[in-house]
């Protein structure tokens, strides 16, 4: 059978992180390793990556999230691979239900799961309050979908998992984003150009915190134009017009 390597950047997240990786080994019935790669954190998040026993790398500052990504990837042993948010909370089937879509043809090149907090159609609201109402929701909306997916020009790289083959062929995160946002966008527009197709999994759902470092960030705005430029100068088109 073939494994999944789930990457997870973090930074000063240890309670998030700590609720990802609960909610990974309590909710995942295919094979797959962990690979944590922490930015430079300061909070005990090494401390809780020796305890679990997890594949960690500690960098000595903050790299961005492109460059973590990358060093996670080349550690990476499995036939599918998988960038993970810190902090996001997984349910039953959810790694299943993506590789099932991923598999589902040869050339889909990256899929991804609904959730409540993403940008683009892969938002779906549900009604939900507590984590425990979250497990409760999320299946009843995931085996209402079972096998329902949708072709999207876009996939947000907070829960992204493709195949090996596509990062061999296309290679890996650009770092001129870092530290984070349009890496993503660009990925997929890589992919997209080498003949590949992105879906959106209807019937995998995932709790998505959302932007918990970035939201951090002083000058998170400025950023987004910063990058969104760097988009427009490396491809000679605006990311919106690709969507």
């Amino acid at each position: 059978m073939t494994m999944t390597s789930i990457i997870i950047p973090t930074y000063n997240g240890r309670e998030l992180l700590a609720a990802c990786i609960q909610s990974i080994r309590s909710s995942t019935s295919s094979p797959y390793e962990l690979i944590v790669v922490d930015n430079g954190s300061v909070d005990g998040t090494a401390e809780y990556c020796r305890e679990e026993q997890l594949t960690y790398v500690g960098l000595p500052d903050n790299r961005g999230f492109p460059a973590a990504c990358n060093i996670g990837l080349r550690l990476a042993k499995g036939s599918s691979l998988m960038l993970l948010n810190n902090d996001v909370v997984v349910t039953g089937g959810w790694l299943e239900r993506l590789l099932e879509a991923l598999h589902s043809a040869p050339d889909i090149g990256i899929v991804g799961p609904c959730s409540n907090r993403v940008s683009g159609s892969q938002k779906v609201r549900l009604g939900y309050a507590s984590m425990e109402q979250f497990h409760c929701e999320a299946h009843r909306y995931m085996e209402a979908r079972r096998g329902i997916r949708t072709a999207t020009r876009r996939l947000t790289g907070f829960c992204f998992l493709f195949r090996r083959e596509l990062w061999e062929r296309i290679g890996e995160l650009d770092e001129r984003f870092t530290p984070g946002y349009y890496e993503d966008d660009d990925y997929c527009y890589r992919a997209r150009r080498a003949g590949y197709r992105l879906l959106i999994a209807r019937d995998a759902y995932v709790h998505h915190i959302g932007s918990a470092s970035f939201r951090r960030h002083s000058k998170r705005s400025k950023l987004l134009y910063i990058n969104r430029r760097k988009f427009i100068r490396k491809w000679g088109v605006h990311p919106h017009r690709f969507i």
